[in-house]
């Protein structure tokens, strides 16, 4: 049952990653956006990964995904059905994307070493170790990414509000 549940949204999660590129409205790129996000989420939670699915879910879903709407929403001009225009160029990036991938997978994949442990590993990834280092040994970067993420979202607001005026 988990293997069917990992293809539908793994198949969701590739297909909203496409209709960001493709969409020519620009807000619905952002929900597709959102989509994707919540469905590698869900993969995460199939990998027993249950605290990156649920910084994946609050951080980028409900955080990142959210703020570009919000920045669309803000800084949209002009008619919104054509807003974000075709690119001619995207079979030469898919095609460069590609092998990019496959050269980086095929180092990867022979470079690696590929021994079974004898016992499985046990340590260090419960929600309570990465909660303790984000709040101890790496609180500084922590506060730092929610404070650029905060006047992000105020710059947003205040480039919007003095474009709307000069109108």
């Amino acid at each position: 049952m988990s293997t069917i549940v990992f293809f539908i949204f793994a198949i969701m999660a590739i297909a909203a990653a496409w209709g960001v590129v493709t969409s020519k409205n620009i807000v619905h790129s952002a929900f597709y956006l959102a989509l994707s996000f919540a469905g590698v989420a869900v993969l995460y939670i199939l990998m027993n990964a249950d605290f990156i699915a649920a910084v994946q879910l609050l951080i980028y879903t409900g955080a990142v995904a959210i703020m570009v709407v919000f920045a669309v929403m803000l800084t949209l001009r002009g008619d919104i059905c054509e807003s974000n225009p075709e690119s001619r160029g995207w079979i030469v990036g898919a095609l460069v994307a590609a092998s990019v991938f496959i050269t980086i997978a095929v180092v990867v994949l022979t470079n690696a070493d590929w021994r079974v442990l004898s016992t499985p590993w046990t340590g260090g990834g419960s929600a309570e170790d990465m909660s303790l280092l984000l709040l101890t040994q790496f609180m500084i970067p922590f506060e730092a990414a929610a404070v650029l993420l905060t006047v992000a979202l105020a710059g947003a607001v205040i480039l919007a509000k003095g474009v709307k005026e000069s109108k």
